[in-house]
Parts: C-alpha cells; sequence; structure tokens
C-alpha cells in the first residue's frame, strides 16, 4: 500500500494570512504545497516542513531545502525570464540551520543579473529571523515553445 503523501490540513492552517498557495506542477505539488504572499511578486515563497520532508534526525531532510530553493529561485528567475521556460544550471546551498517539522520556511530571492541566455539569483531561506540556509544559482533562458 502507497503512504498519502498529501499534507493534512493542520499543516496547511499554518500558513500566514494574506498568501496564496504558488501555482506548481508535478514534483513541485508532490513534495509541496509551496505558498507565495498575494502582494508581493515573485520574489519570495514559502512550505511548512512536514512529516514527508523529515530525515532520520526528525529535521528537515537537506535535499528537501533544496527542492525549496530550486522552486522558489526558479520561479523568480522564470519571472525574471519575462515568464519564457528556463532550467536550472547551478544551484549551490550552504546549510546553515536546521528546519523543524511544523515551521513555516520562506525563501527569499534577489535577482542579481539578467543576461541574453542566463539568469543569476541568490536566495536566503529563513524561519522568521532565524536563517536556515543560503543559495546562489544559475538558470539558462530557453527559447519559448512552439504552439501546438
Amino acid at each position: 500500500m502507497t503512504p498519502d503523501l498529501s499534507p493534512d490540513a493542520s499543516v496547511t492552517e499554518a500558513v500566514p494570512c494574506g498568501w496564496e498557495r504558488l501555482p506548481t506542477e508535478a514534483f513541485g505539488n508532490h513534495v509541496g504545497p509551496f505558498w507565495r504572499p498575494t502582494d508581493e511578486g515573485d520574489c519570495l515563497c514559502g512550505f511548512i516542513a512536514d512529516g514527508r520532508h523529515g530525515n532520520k534526525r526528525d529535521v528537515v531532510h537537506g535535499g528537501m531545502v533544496a527542492t525549496a530553493f530550486d522552486i522558489g529561485l526558479g520561479h523568480a528567475c522564470w519571472s525574471a525570464a519575462d515568464r519564457n521556460p528556463i532550467v536550472t544550471v547551478s544551484l549551490l546551498i550552504q546549510y546553515v540551520d536546521a528546519l523543524r517539522m511544523g515551521e513555516f520556511a520562506t525563501v527569499q530571492t534577489e535577482i542579481v543579473r539578467t543576461t541574453r541566455s542566463m539568469v543569476f539569483v541568490r536566495g536566503v531561506m529563513k524561519v522568521a529571523d532565524r536563517t536556515i540556509a543560503t543559495a546562489d544559482g544559475v538558470w539558462k533562458r530557453l527559447a519559448p515553445r512552439a504552439a501546438s
């Protein structure tokens, strides 16, 4: 039997007021949901750490922290690339502190530079004022898909 990996209602109740679900597909839906403030644009997102994200030490697995950066920074890069397709080229993460179950973590992004072919970005993951991790990344801009 496959375990139910969807977050329960008590997890989603911890989302701050004024946040809406970030549209994600496929893998992002499996590990999410991810959230964004309704008035902050595309440079801030968050998620609630739940049991699906844990490791043997009962804190959030580093792979989930990396996934949250890939989604959060990637969403900001997608916006900076005029919402055209992009792909992750490089993502460097520095882990600073443990993220515990039930905590709401935010990923704040800053676009460092955009060129015709690349978007450079940095971000910080926090729980309130506590830094969990920082990241630097590069996303490649792709040609828009042809209409079908």
